[in-house]
């Protein structure tokens, strides 16, 4: 039973990666990928790592945000 969920848990970590895209981040916004690099270009939110040509948004730091009602 304690191997199933585990593997479970490991499985639900996967499907949330530590890093999101900006689709990832516009569908939790409910907003286009357009509206968040305006957003991050106006410091009203969270600005992002870039990973050589990758552009990513650790979660923990868009939960955060969201959670605190999005902040400017």
């Amino acid at each position: 039973m304690q191997t199933m969920e585990r593997k479970c848990s490991r499985h639900v970590e996967a499907d949330r990666p530590g890093m999101l895209t900006v689709h990832d981040v516009a569908r939790m916004l409910n907003c286009s990928a357009r509206t968040v690099y305006r957003l991050v270009d106006t410091g009203r939110m969270p600005r992002p790592v870039k990973l050589g040509a990758l552009v990513r948004w650790p979660r923990q730091a868009i939960e955060q945000w969201i959670n605190a009602g999005c902040p400017v």
